[in-house]
């Protein structure tokens, strides 16, 4: 049976705006991954009581696990865009909502940008079950973004020299980090895929962050994917 949350987010059967005609090339593809961290992702982490029935009812975290290995498997580039708040960042003199809740928690926080004392099974290192694939020697992990965009990092270069054209988009959090992400690929010049169940919203008064992200997806995307659906082209099938 669907339920009334689950029809809320379905896809719809009669899109009024045409598909882009997008051709996943995969000597050109890259898997981008936002914030795959522990305060996101785990219930150990700080943000999970407003993130984690959207990072349940998605399966997120193994959505997530499947494009990593998918993606190895097929020897494409993998990065990430991790989130970072170091001592220094405390002397910032202003923040909209969302930073002034990141912040008051506690998220992402390191000893500093050269430092990783106290990193490993912090909130701001990533998941364990994603060690295997991030910390592989290959993969792009790139500069911190500050806020929800790349603007601040070197995710749009480290593509650029890797020749990648197209980018498959999964990761944290759905309304935040990946919107951000997506819009500042597609005013780059990208070609993005949004994989729409390996990724995940809050849940607070404000509203749905999962089915605000989505709506914008379908409007911004080059497409939206099920996780089945981009191991599938992957596989090159």
């Amino acid at each position: 049976m669907t339920s009334a949350r689950t029809s809320l987010y379905a896809e719809p059967s009669t899109p009024a705006l045409p598909a882009s005609g997008l051709q996943l090339d995969l000597a050109h593809t890259a898997l981008v991954v936002t914030d795959p961290q522990i305060d996101f992702l785990s219930p150990q982490g700080v943000t999970w009581e407003i993130f984690g029935a959207s990072i349940t009812d998605n399966d997120t975290v193994a959505h997530v696990g499947q494009l990593l290995d998918a993606a190895k498997t097929a020897g494409i580039t993998v990065a990430i865009s991790p989130h970072y708040y170091y001592p220094s960042d405390d002397a910032w003199q202003f923040g909209g909502p969302l930073e002034q809740y990141m912040h008051s928690v506690g998220m992402f926080r390191r000893q500093g940008p050269l430092l990783l004392d106290g990193f490993a099974g912090s909130g701001a290192d990533f998941l364990p079950a994603y060690h295997q694939y991030i910390l592989d020697g290959t993969t792009v992990i790139a500069s911190p973004h500050k806020i929800v965009g790349p603007e601040s990092n070197d995710l749009a270069l480290q593509l650029r020299k890797r020749g990648i054209s197209q980018v498959l988009l999964a990761g944290m959090a759905a309304n935040l980090c990946v919107e951000g992400h997506l819009r500042e690929l597609i005013e780059q010049g990208f070609e993005v895929v949004v994989v729409r169940d390996a990724t995940a919203g809050p849940q607070l008064p404000e509203g749905d962050g999962y089915l605000a992200a989505l709506i914008n997806f379908r409007f911004l995307a080059s497409a939206t994917w099920s996780t089945a659906e981009a191991v599938t082209a992957l596989r090159g099938s």
